[in-house]
């Protein structure tokens, strides 16, 4: 089995990720998160926030809205802009991306291919060249590629008659630009700045199975840095550090990323220079994190759209400009993916997550070695309530303690408390390692500072 399979396998089987709507049969490009994923998640989600706007007094915080005014799409470019190339089977009507048909036919071959900024044309040439089949029935007969958009539209309205067109936003960057003028109005901070927002986007995408590599709905984080144009180089190339320095902190291998820039061709309608963080997933590297130098394109075409003056005024100057914007972006889902990919870990007799214990989903389990003994069931509830509260605590008392070390291990938690016969005579209880299975004899009332210095 391929680490791609275990990985999905386990993150079902533990309660990380689940197909959606199961029960009906699913939704495709669609998954919920289980208990142990949605922790997952919310520690990633607080570790961004803490890392990049709460430590960080020029960055403030965002909650824009996911319906906004269809013009912003149309000012932004979305509308025009925001295409991918479709081809469909003419034998049994698949449909999927070119460029990902393209991707996975050379990621067999064990080779490499570029297809990021090619026009419809040039990848049809390299399906007829190739003879590329199609992965549901092996057949070579493609429609030539055609661009769709991937803005999900919906509709506002109680009377069918006199409802709107509306989209689903695809990025949570154009609240960040409509909402300018109003953070200028009210707090007025001095440049340089930023604004960040966490949240929901949709994408009608087509997607080639990776799990929640790429789906309909997943959640974003970034942030829209504000700045004087001579000084856009210098930013770009610190925040591409801060990013780096990031990944680092989540315990990612550095041999499994590498950073890429865009092509002239391929960049986006809105960036002058864009670089992909890319991380080595079973299926070849793919794009992870993102850095983009957006100009000032996005406040220049809603001011011009909207006839709202969105210029910053210099304090110290009066002069009056638009300002160019640095844009760091992170899919948090795909973050998941990542996470549980590269922690993935086999030895002789179990597998385990070797996850960073910051982003784990429990920090701490605490067992009664015996399920059966009220004496050491009351005293581990004890010790249990005495963590709860500071550190994210697993309780667990079903089946042996080998058993229960396993579970553990499968969904990345890095300390094992046990609670034996020898607690009830010294307070002392056994502290078990996720990553060497180590353990260690300590005091209970030493337990809040030995976990404060490990964490």
């Amino acid at each position: 089995m391929d680490l791609m399979k275990k990985v999905v396998a386990l993150a079902k089987r533990r309660g990380f990720i689940f197909p959606g709507s199961a029960i009906y049969g699913g939704l495709a490009n669609t998954y919920d998160y289980g208990p142990f994923g949605i922790e997952l998640l919310r520690n990633i989600r607080n570790f961004w926030w803490q890392y990049f706007v709460s430590s960080r007094p020029e960055i403030y915080g965002l909650e824009t809205s996911i319906l906004m005014n269809p013009k912003v799409w149309e000012s932004s470019g979305h509308t025009q802009s925001f295409t991918d190339a479709l081809i469909e089977c003419k034998q049994c009507h698949i449909r999927t991306r070119a460029d990902h048909l393209i991707e996975n036919y050379f990621h067999k071959k064990k080779k490499e291919i570029k297809v990021e900024g090619k026009s419809s044309e040039e990848l049809n040439e390299i399906i007829l060249k190739e003879e590329i089949n199609c992965p549901s029935c092996g057949k070579s007969d493609w429609t030539p590629p055609r661009e769709f958009n991937l803005l999900f539209e919906t509709k506002v309205g109680i009377v069918p008659e006199n409802q709107s067109k509306i989209y689903l936003r695809g990025e949570t960057a154009q609240g960040m630009f409509v909402d300018f003028k109003q953070i200028l109005d009210t707090i007025s901070p001095k440049l340089p700045f930023g604004l960040a927002q966490s949240g929901k986007a949709f994408r009608n995408e087509i997607t080639q199975g990776q799990n929640v590599f790429r789906t309909l709905e997943f959640d974003l984080a970034e942030f829209e840095y504000y700045i004087k144009q001579e000084n856009w180089e210098k930013t770009f190339e610190y925040w591409k550090e801060e990013i780096n320095k990031f990944v680092s902190d989540l315990g990612v291998k550095k041999a499994n990323l590498r950073w890429r820039p865009h092509d002239k061709n391929e960049l986006s309608h809105y960036s002058q220079r864009t670089e992909d963080l890319e991380y080595k997933f079973p299926f070849g590297f793919k794009e992870w994190y993102a850095i983009a130098y957006r100009t000032d394109f996005d406040l220049k075409n809603h001011m011009e759209k909207s006839g709202v003056d969105l210029q910053y005024t210099d304090p110290k100057t009066n002069q009056k400009f638009i300002p160019h914007v640095i844009e760091p972006t992170f899919g948090l889902s795909r973050t998941i993916l990542v996470l549980l990919t590269d922690a993935y870990t086999e030895e002789k007799d179990r597998v385990f997550l070797k996850l960073s214990p910051k982003i784990a989903p429990f920090k701490v389990a605490v067992f009664p070695l015996l399920a059966n003994k009220p004496e050491l069931i009351k005293k581990a509830k004890t010790v249990f309530n005495s963590l709860k509260d500071k550190y994210h605590t697993a309780w667990d008392n079903h089946g042996n303690i080998g058993k229960r070390y396993r579970r553990q291990d499968e969904v990345g938690t890095p300390w094992c408390i046990t609670i034996d016969f020898d607690t009830l005579k010294d307070d002392t209880v056994t502290i078990r390692h996720r990553d060497t299975m180590k353990q260690e004899r300590i005091n209970i009332k030493k337990l809040n500072k030995y976990f404060q210095e490990k964490l």
